[in-house]
């Protein structure tokens, strides 16, 4: 019997309709499996867009098993799913992004870093010598002068006092701990005379102290501490490696004002202090525009690393206010030295006192019809007083000899003439080379102890 074929229509339809109903039916099974369905999302995306891939898709379905057993197997009862405890619940399968600055190189986060505060090279080189420096307070007895004479009757002297006793002078300056025996290093105006010297600490501690020796000539003085664990002695630099231009820092307690910290350049080396009004003076001073004012006399004179190189002792009032001067480190340690042994310092001297002269100055001199002599046209120190009973009179130098030469070697004014003296020794010969008229002499000196100093 031959039954009616399929009307070819039934024959396409059919296969569409199973088509049609199988993403349904998967769209069932994966309702019922949050884990199939989160998976299934993340794989279909990319087949969304393209007809091939999405029925190539439906056709992996379809090859799935799909009988009773491996649907029973496959979905789980929904109650037990909802009923799980939160910790066995599958994990969504996105987490939170992590920082930026975490997941970054090494390099990159030290360069996001929060900044650390900047310090100047000033606050580092400070820090090395603050704790050095100190506070010096001093007392001294004033003598009564221009008293009445009555106060010279003891009833009155009873009734009234005596006028002398109240007659005190203070001051102040500032000092520097070279060693860590208690040894500090000030100007010898600070404490030349006194009766009583205070030192006052970095810290605030105060401590007595005691005078071991002072030398005028060069204006230093070393003051002795009780030695203890918090004294700090100040590194010392050469002053010898100055140069113009070089950053200077001064440190010191001016006006009575601690821990005072002013900043400025070298504006000279070599500055002789007989050109500055004191001819008592035997010094060659470093020339600062760093603030040095009333009080910081003693303190330390420091360069960029932190290292004193000089100790201020002058200042420049009145007009061209702001020039200040420092003895050089080189000199105070030499001399420290010796005041800290307890022995007094001696300069040699020659008894004379010179003027500079230079070549276009004596020519000047020379067309003058009223000149009295002839003076040499070269550069060197001229003598313009002999004193009395010194080793210059008894070598036979004269007023108007032209020094060009000591030690063997060459002088070109007085400041050379007074380093080369300064370096002799007391006794010993020294020879001159002098200019008189139209002849070159050479003599020999002896040179002695400066009185000043002896």
């Amino acid at each position: 019997m031959l039954r009616p074929a399929v009307p070819p229509f039934r024959r396409l339809i059919l296969p569409r309709a199973l088509a049609g109903l199988l993403p349904i039916l998967v769209a069932l099974l994966v309702g019922a499996c949050p884990v199939g369905a989160a998976a299934w999302a993340l794989e279909a995306g990319p087949f969304a867009e393209s007809g091939a891939s999405a029925r190539a898709s439906s056709a992996s379905l379809a090859a799935a098993p799909t009988g009773p057993a491996a649907a029973g197997a496959a979905l789980p009862d929904p109650a037990s799913v909802a009923l799980a405890p939160a910790e066995e619940q599958a994990q969504p399968a996105f987490a939170p992004s992590p920082s930026p600055l975490a997941a970054a190189p090494a390099s990159v986060q030290a360069a996001m870093a929060p900044l650390a505060k900047p310090r100047s090279f000033v606050a580092e080189a400070v820090q090395r010598v603050a704790a050095s420096v100190v506070r010096i307070d001093t007392e001294r007895n004033v003598p009564p002068g221009g008293l009445d004479p009555a106060f010279s009757d003891p009833l009155l002297r009873e009734l009234f006092g005596d006028p002398s006793s109240r007659s005190r002078e203070r001051g102040q300056g500032s000092g520097v701990v070279i060693d860590r025996q208690g040894l500090v290093l000030t100007n010898a105006h600070v404490v030349d005379g006194v009766d009583r010297v205070e030192v006052t600490l970095a810290d605030g501690q105060q401590v007595d102290g005691s005078v071991l020796g002072t030398d005028p000539v060069t204006d230093l003085a070393v003051v002795r501490i009780e030695p203890g664990a918090e004294l700090r002695a100040a590194p010392l630099g050469d002053s010898e490696a100055l140069e113009v231009g070089d950053w200077a820092i001064a440190l010191g307690t001016p006006y009575g004002l601690e821990r005072t910290v002013t900043l400025g350049i070298v504006s000279s080396l070599h500055r002789n202090i007989n050109s500055l009004g004191f001819s008592d003076k035997r010094l060659e001073l470093i020339q600062t525009d760093a603030a040095i004012n009333p009080g910081n006399s003693g303190g330390p004179l420091i360069n960029g690393a932190g290292e004193v190189v000089g100790i201020n002792t002058l200042v420049r009032s009145g007009p061209g206010a702001g020039l200040g001067f420092a003895i050089p480190i080189n000199l105070a340690k030499e001399v420290a030295g010796q005041l800290g042994r307890g022995t007094k310092v001696v300069h040699p001297y020659l008894g004379v006192q010179l003027v500079p002269l230079t070549a276009r100055l004596a020519r000047e001199h020379n067309r003058d019809p009223n000149a009295l002599v002839t003076l040499p046209e070269r550069d060197g120190a001229l003598i313009q007083t002999v004193l009395p009973d010194s080793p210059a009179q008894r070598a036979g130098l004269r007023r108007g000899d032209l020094v060009v030469a000591a030690a063997d070697q060459a002088v070109a004014n007085p400041a050379r003439l007074l380093r080369l003296v300064e370096a002799s020794h007391i006794g010993e010969s020294l020879a001159i080379t002098v200019l008189r008229g139209d002849r070159e002499l050479r003599l020999t000196i002896r040179p002695e102890a400066l009185p000043a100093a002896g």
